[in-house]
């Protein structure tokens, strides 16, 4: 069943800033043409994939990757992971691509600041993830409303073939001491679920660190903790998706959604400490 085609359109008058305008309508644009998109998606395996699995490599351990099914190039996909640190998408799906498993455009929604709102956050998304890092999401109180759509935004892209998206369902970095305590589900998640109608993998991601410098120095002399990475399989939502779209149902299926991810964690617990 292909996912909600709803109208997206971002304000273009007051909400959005001049600059943010732009970067919004530069990286949609290149979805628009296929050559384009295919060259982005090139760059994103071939040069992206790489600088990642160089600085990570390493110290990266990968389970589960017999519960993924065979990855359509026809069809779109939802990755949901838990949020520890800047890395966690990269990492996984830096492993998935140079494995030959993913053929698809990697889309990763991120927080505005930075990355919207000033030059060196575009070039550092063109040059860190060949603008896989899109739509923004806003956390100022007065563009909240923006966020809608943006999530509008993600479900467009998925309606598409060949997407690949990856979400936290927490909304934002865990930093508590303990990393197998998850914060709470979004309902903005549920609901990119329930329109969009695609297979929603989880994976658990555990090891990285927020020192970008450190996380790659860590990796070249091996000082660093493992980082492991869990699948899961696809998840079975049973009758959620079905239900009325709602904010209630939204809530529930993003909740069921971060539940497969931290049993996922109980699994990687048990491969680090051996409980």
């Amino acid at each position: 069943m292909k996912a909600s085609t709803r109208n997206v359109t971002f304000d273009t008058s007051e909400a959005l800033t001049p600059l943010e305008r732009f970067q919004i309508k530069f990286i949609r644009s290149t979805f628009e043409f296929e050559a384009l998109s295919s060259a982005v998606a090139f760059s994103q395996r071939q040069l992206g994939s790489r600088w990642i699995t160089a600085v990570t490599g390493n110290l990266r351990r990968v389970y589960g990757l017999d519960r993924l099914p065979s990855f359509d190039p026809e069809q779109s996909y939802i990755c949901i992971a838990n949020h520890r640190s800047f890395f966690d998408m990269y990492t996984v799906t830096s492993h998935l691509v140079r494995g030959g498993l993913l053929p698809h455009r990697l889309v990763f929604p991120v927080r505005s600041n930075f990355f919207y709102d000033t030059v060196p956050g575009f070039f550092v998304n063109g040059a860190m993830s060949f603008f896989a890092m899109y739509p923004p999401i806003f956390r100022e109180r007065k563009r909240l409303h923006l966020n809608l759509t943006s999530l509008n935004e993600v479900e467009r892209l998925l309606a598409r073939k060949g997407v690949f998206v990856g979400i936290h369902p927490e909304g934002t970095r865990g930093q508590g001491p303990d990393p197998y305590e998850l914060l709470p589900a979004q309902a903005g998640v549920g609901r990119v679920i329930q329109g969009a109608k695609v297979s929603v993998i989880p994976v658990f991601v555990n090891g990285l660190i927020n020192d970008f410098s450190g996380q790659i120095r860590s990796n070249f002399d091996r000082s660093g903790e493992p980082v492991n990475i869990v699948f899961g399989k696809p998840i079975d939502f049973g009758g959620l998706l079905e239900k009325p779209s709602t904010p209630k149902v939204h809530k529930e299926i993003a909740e069921a959604a971060l539940a497969e991810v931290a049993k996922l964690g109980q699994e990687e617990k048990v491969i680090r400490f051996g409980l």
